[in-house]
């Protein structure tokens, strides 16, 4: 039988506490004890650890709309949902009409006088 063991524990990385330490003593104020040094160390090291929660609920959270916005471009798109066909309408100029009216005002006037 075999037991998922997760980590629960809260302790830092070494990565973490060495990244904090060395913030700590770089600005280590002249007659600071080491003890003085260690409990700044331990605020740093705190919010260092709390920046990248925020920064990992973040990331979930783009990951969640990345992976929503991936379903919805792959989901086929209803045809009613589609936008409508633009229809064309064709405007027929004046000029065509007016001459071919004319042309046959003339010919009849012609073979009126003839």
């Amino acid at each position: 039988m075999r037991m998922n063991i997760q980590k629960t524990s809260n302790a830092p990385s070494a990565e973490t506490q060495a990244e904090a330490m060395q913030i700590a003593k770089a600005t280590q104020k002249p007659g600071q004890t080491k003890e003085q040094t260690r409990v700044v160390a331990q605020g740093i090291q705190k919010g260092i650890e709390l920046y990248k929660k925020q920064q990992k609920v973040k990331s979930r959270e783009r990951d969640k709309l990345r992976k929503k916005d991936l379903k919805e471009k792959q989901q086929p798109v209803e045809p009613s949902e589609t936008l409508p066909e633009k229809i064309v309408e064709h405007k027929q100029h004046w000029l065509p009409w007016g001459l071919l009216i004319a042309s046959w005002v003339g010919f009849a006037a012609y073979i009126a006088v003839s």
